[in-house]
């Protein structure tokens, strides 16, 4: 009697569990395939930011940012997946910045490069913005935000030749 009463449950708990089980491995159609990579960030280009697209991945074109700080000396000071930042340190006095900005007396005067970049295989966008740092490390700090200008654009669209030479993709036209 008591085999009777388990055989029922077994066959009441199994026939359930292989229904849904049959029925989870059923699909209504393709499924799309799932990334492995982290989804990419959304970027804005805030006002006096500059900006292009490369025909490069996001990777291609961080390690060609890290690649040529590095060639150049230039140190840099944050290496994330989707930006790069690099600081040069100004050791010349320059009064025309000392009367935009006001003097950095307490510290070192920095130019600090931001490069945000988000995207895929072979198309990457990415935003530069560069600002002045008086006094920098110390207390008083002060970052000013600078606007784009020709000069700047050059070295991103410099960024944009050394990925596009380099990425295997077609190159991509400059914005």
């Amino acid at each position: 009697m008591i085999t009777l009463r388990i055989a029922a449950m077994r066959q009441m708990i199994i026939v359930p569990a292989l229904a849904a089980a049959l029925a989870a491995c059923q699909s209504s159609g393709p499924q799309p395939m799932q990334s492995s990579l982290p989804p990419q960030p959304q970027l804005t280009v805030p006002q006096g930011a500059q900006s292009l697209s490369i025909a490069g991945s996001p990777e291609q074109v961080r390690m060609a940012l890290i690649a040529s700080a590095t060639e150049r000396g230039t140190p840099v000071v944050q290496d994330e997946a989707n930006m790069v930042v690099i600081e040069r340190k100004m050791t010349e006095a320059n009064p025309a910045l000392d009367a935009e900005f006001g003097p950095s007396d307490n510290g070192d005067r920095l130019i600090r490069v931001r490069v945000r970049f988000t995207g895929e295989a072979c198309r990457t966008l990415a935003v530069q913005d560069i600002a002045i740092v008086n006094n920098a490390r110390t207390a008083l700090a002060q970052s000013f935000v600078l606007p784009g200008n020709p000069n700047t654009m050059q070295s991103l669209q410099g960024l944009k030749t050394r990925v596009e030479r380099t990425s295997g993709c077609p190159a991509l036209p400059v914005s």
